[in-house]
């Protein structure tokens, strides 16, 4: 299935390309909605020990939804070539979808983080930025590669990018690294993240899976890392549990 809607999405004069292209990364993630942590968001698991009932639960069929997870991957992986192309398509919710499928290959000669880099250099649309950043972020998590977790550094660090790409990259270098939060961080996205910024932000699909309960992807993301002694809006008072 993942195969066929590749081939949609690449369709130029195919109607549903857009609709087709957005669900081509889903079946490869899972135990993704509502994930925002840094030890989580962007986390690839791979591998037998990772890749079962307690990650994933079961299909319907009784076999751990992991191995779909995984052979969703590599059909991916072995489609990116139809996939490239769409990072540079005329419409910028195209091309942050193919960033957002693109991010689950197993990109082991670094072939889909060059083509990222290489467009986030030349990229015009912000939101599209951000994705390009996330998508190379979640790549480099499951294939460390220090040049990059360092120019997410720089990219934050830039005050002469716009609002998303700075935000986007923060939270990228913090999924990479388990260095302490930078005061430097701490304001830059306390100044950056309106509530305004964080609702135009949930078109990136990373963000609009995260949230829940009342929460932007965003503010997920940022009160999980930067506070994450905070409790979770999403945990409620439940009024049949026994009272002391």
């Amino acid at each position: 299935a993942v195969a066929f809607l590749i081939r949609i999405a690449a369709d130029p004069h195919h109607p549903h390309r857009t609709a087709a292209l957005a669900e081509v990364p889903a079946p490869a993630r899972a135990r993704y909605l509502g994930v925002a942590s840094r030890a989580e968001l962007l986390l690839h698991r791979t591998g037998i020990r990772q890749v079962d009932c307690d990650d994933y639960g079961f299909e319907v069929t009784g076999y751990p939804a992991g191995w779909s997870v995984a052979a969703a991957r590599a059909a991916i992986t072995a489609d990116a070539a139809l996939l490239l192309p769409l990072l540079h398509d005329p419409a910028p919710a195209t091309r942050i979808r193919a960033a957002y499928a693109l991010a689950t290959v197993t990109d082991v000669d670094g072939t889909v983080r060059t083509a990222l880099s290489a467009r986030f250099a030349t990229e015009p649309a912000p939101d599209v930025c951000a994705a390009l950043l996330l998508a190379t972020a979640e790549i480099t998590r499951a294939r460390p590669h220090p040049p990059t977790t360092a120019l997410l550094r720089e990219c934050w660090q830039d005050r002469t990018r716009a609002a998303e790409v700075r935000l986007a990259a923060a939270i990228g270098w913090l999924c990479l690294t388990d260095e302490s939060v930078p005061d430097d961080l701490r304001a830059a996205v306390g100044g950056l993240a309106t509530d305004e910024r964080a609702r135009t932000m949930d078109d990136l699909p990373w963000m609009a899976a995260a949230g829940g309960s009342g929460e932007t992807g965003l503010q997920r993301c940022l009160r999980t890392m930067l506070h994450p002694e905070q409790p979770d809006p999403m945990q409620y008072d439940d009024p049949w549990a026994p009272r002391s």
